[in-house]
């Protein structure tokens, strides 16, 4: 159990700083085309579709191949 929690926070902590980087680089993530935003008088929401859609076909290759270099 303790080791999987250790596993889990370096790949957080690195996630996070692989985000820190990408927001570094101009890399428009969060303000793609397809990524929905509503401003009313009194409310905005926003809700990024088109860079969840990407980084979930980005993560599933990811993991799809760590999975066959495992093997």
């Amino acid at each position: 159990m303790g080791r999987m929690l250790l596993v889990l926070g370096v790949a957080l902590v690195m996630i996070g700083g692989i985000i820190m980087l990408l927001g570094r680089t101009g890399l428009p993530l969060g303000r793609l085309p397809g990524d929905i935003l509503y401003r009313g008088r009194n409310t905005t929401f926003y809700f990024p579709l088109a860079s969840s859609i990407l980084i979930s076909v980005v993560l599933s290759i990811v993991l799809f191949l760590i999975g066959r270099l495992r093997r």
